[in-house]
């Protein structure tokens, strides 16, 4: 088949090249000439591991290319994917969906036969219907444009495989067994017949699968980081209380691990725009379990500074600490909302000395958090420090011996807020370790 995707950030850019791998040819489409350039030289604008190999290889054999033009991809397919971003409006928790209303305008004077626009990107519920009247009103093909709900839940560093070889694959129509419906299921046919289980719904249920499920997800990693509260007041262990519930099989592992909490683009943005659009739909009520999990997740960054200020003394002005981890979370150089970062620039602003290190991404914290210090060696980053923040679980960081850094940081104490080093092995090499969730 023929498609295009128009928006080509993470989503878009990750979209385009997986439907170019299952043999369709794919124009995307994008306003920024700088990452249309970047990527129709095969290379990604952001990191995600194997992505850009499947550029390279894609752009190269044609099946693949990129462009700034609306109309060249209204005459390129009858297929539309569009999966722009939706950040949160400036001061609120509601999605901006500006971008996604521009695409739009910007495509329909152009579609002049019928069509098929099927959005990915996270909106709150009910929006469907505004895109639709959109290309009713605007495109010449009017009632001939269809409208189908296509939502992503890519976990950035599986995009790929999220993509490719999806646990499920939902699609939202405005009626069943439609041309649309058609049309999405021929071009997913290689994903379908490997398995993919396909939920066909209406609209409004395929708007709010990404935001539902991510506040699940949200929920639950908060869970844990409240039950750590209290084995760190209790004196129980929340590592093995985890392992507890994780072996109920209505529970699962999955999220269950205790620590410094979530962050990314994903998460907090869908927990917060899926609670206010509750709101406004007079169904706050059912969400408090929602605001909860998120003030739970924010405590948890207050908590490993508390304990900061406590393993110093009560004093952090000119005090050196080094923070490992500036991604909030390892397999990428995604630093929204991370966790990391906001924990060692609250740390910088109460006069301490921070030294960041990260094996991929501090070259976007060096934009946010100018700042902070750097270091790309996470050893030489101990130097005269007086404490170690653990705060993106890299697996680098865990492979580092303790017993070779006794010679580097002036105090020898690590507060291992993701649980992943191997506590007995630094207690053992003289350090003083403290882990959320523990007393």
């Amino acid at each position: 088949m023929k498609m295009t995707v128009i928006g080509c950030g993470y989503l878009g850019a990750t979209h385009a090249a997986c439907m170019a791998d299952l043999g369709h040819e794919v124009l995307g489409v994008d306003v920024d000439v700088d990452k249309v350039h970047t990527l129709n030289r095969g290379k990604a604008p952001f990191f995600e591991p194997g992505l850009d190999d499947l550029l390279t290889r894609h752009t190269t054999s044609g099946r693949l290319r990129f462009t700034t033009s609306s109309k060249e991809a209204a005459d390129f397919a009858d297929l539309h994917f569009i999966g722009v971003g939706t950040p949160h409006q400036p001061g609120t928790n509601q999605y901006d969906l500006s971008h996604l209303f521009s695409a739009v305008c910007h495509l329909a004077p152009h579609l002049k036969g019928p069509a098929v626009v099927t959005v990915k990107s996270t909106v709150p519920v009910g929006t469907a219907p505004h895109i639709a009247d959109l290309l009713r009103e605007r495109a010449p093909a009017g009632d001939a444009i269809e409208v189908a709900w296509n939502p992503e839940f890519l976990r950035e560093g599986s995009a790929l495989e999220d993509t490719l070889r999806p646990d499920r694959l939902v699609l939202g129509f405005r009626t069943a067994h439609s041309r649309a419906e058609t049309m999405l299921r021929q071009a997913f046919r290689q994903v379908i017949e490997a398995g993919a289980p396909v939920i066909v719904t209406d609209w409004a249920t395929a708007e709010l699968a990404k935001g539902a499920a991510n506040s699940f997800l949200a929920t639950k990693i908060s869970f844990i980081n409240a039950m750590a509260e209290i084995c760190e007041k209790s004196g129980a262990s929340v590592t093995e209380l985890a392992d507890i519930l994780s072996r109920d099989l209505r529970i699962g592992a999955h999220g269950m691990r205790p620590g410094l909490g979530f962050g990314g683009g994903c998460l907090p943005k869908d927990l917060r725009g899926f609670t206010t659009r509750a709101e406004e739909l007079d169904a706050e009520q059912a969400v408090g379990i929602l605001r909860e999990a998120d003030a739970v997740n924010v405590r948890r960054r207050h908590r490993v500074i508390d304990i900061a200020h406590e393993e110093l003394n009560g004093n952090l002005r000119g005090e050196r600490i080094t923070v490992w981890g500036a991604a909030f979370k390892p397999g990428t150089d995604d630093i929204r909302d991370s966790p990391a970062l906001a924990v060692a620039q609250a740390l910088h602003d109460r006069g301490a000395i921070v030294t960041v290190s990260d094996p991929m991404a501090l070259d976007n914290a060096r934009k946010l958090h100018p700042d902070l210090a750097y270091d790309d060696d996470p050893i030489a980053a101990l130097a005269d420090t007086r404490l170690l923040l653990h705060l993106t679980e890299w697996p680098q960081f865990s492979h580092i011996d303790p017993r070779h850094l006794t010679g580097q940081a002036l105090g020898l104490k690590v507060i291992d807020a993701r649980g992943t080093l191997d506590a007995a092995l630094w207690r053992s090499a003289g350090w003083l370790i403290r882990r959320l969730g523990h007393c």
